[in-house]
């Protein structure tokens, strides 16, 4: 079979002929159709996630896709040959750019009935991550006023829809296109990162989802109201800045959770929700979608279909 391999850290992904994968007990093998590039992909090929995701080489990259189940492993129950499924494979392990993939069955999450099967796979990552954020987190009620940094981002476009969903006042920082993107969803107030202060023009926040760290998390922390939530996706937040402005704050480490993805699904699902798609790419087109993703100017998910 097709897939994307990594011979080492800093080796640029290559399209590769490899052995189709069998199931373990507890698995299924999936018939790739779609899967979704991640911030995470770029970091795990750099190595910065080595002390969290050491990758044995050769290694298959990405987590998130959704396809059809192929073939069920051992002591596998209530999972049905021909299923259509959606998944988040453990970073560890990666495997989704390719035609086939390994995945546990704690992993998996039917494919809901009004998502394109192909828009699904960009959901598990990004959306389940603004989920965890928002709902198991910061317990995000209506009324409160929510500041999202990156919104015309992966995360930060579930974001917005969320926050909005339940009854949130959302302020989202953008740039270029990323501004008429970030209104189409639903922010209420769209902040030029560029061209104009944040912190000025956002106040009296109830919750701040920092998907960009460094400068940007920092001062975030001064838009907060006392007694106000900082939830950081990109890096750990610095607790004595957040004790110097009496407000919580806290890393959002996203962990594969098939029940939580379910969740996710039916929530989208249910409601209409969009998946923002920047780009959709086959394999043999992976190089230049990658060093998009790298570029950190992704409108939403990089999707990549296989055929």
């Amino acid at each position: 079979m097709k897939a994307i391999r990594l011979s080492g850290y800093q080796a640029q992904p290559a399209l590769e002929d490899i052995a189709r994968p069998v199931p373990a007990s507890g698995q299924v093998l999936v018939r790739v159709r779609a899967a979704s590039l991640n911030p995470l992909d770029v970091k795990l090929q750099r190595g910065y996630m080595a002390q969290f995701f050491p990758l044995t080489f050769p290694y298959t990259l990405g987590t998130d896709l959704a396809g059809e189940i192929e073939q069920v492993g051992a002591d596998v129950e209530g999972w049905a040959v021909g299923e259509k499924i959606v998944a988040r494979t453990d970073p560890t392990a990666g495997g989704a750019f390719a035609e086939y993939a390994v995945v546990p069955v704690d992993y998996l999450s039917k494919a809901p009935i009004n998502l394109m099967l192909e828009k699904t796979a960009g959901v598990p990552t990004a959306a389940g991550t603004a989920w965890q954020a928002f709902f198991e987190t910061a317990n995000l009620v209506e009324g409160q006023t929510v500041l999202i940094h990156a919104g015309a981002g992966g995360v930060g476009s579930f974001a917005i829809q969320f926050a909005r969903k339940a009854g949130a006042r959302v302020i989202a920082t953008a740039s270029g296109t990323g501004l008429n993107i970030a209104r189409r969803l639903g922010a209420d107030k769209v902040i030029d990162y560029r061209a104009e202060n944040f912190v000025r023009k956002a106040t009296d926040i109830d919750v701040v989802l920092d998907t960009i760290g460094g400068e940007t998390q920092q001062r975030s922390f001064e838009t907060l109201r006392a007694g106000g939530h900082l939830l950081a996706t990109a890096m750990p937040p610095d607790e004595a800045l957040a004790k110097a402005h009496s407000v919580t704050a806290g890393f959002v480490f996203h962990a594969s959770d098939g029940q939580r993805l379910a969740r996710v699904l039916d929530y989208l699902d249910k409601n209409g929700l969009k998946v923002l798609v920047d780009r959709k790419v086959s394999l043999s087109e992976f190089a230049p979608a990658f060093e998009h993703q790298a570029s950190g100017h992704a409108r939403g998910k990089i999707i990549v279909t296989v055929n």
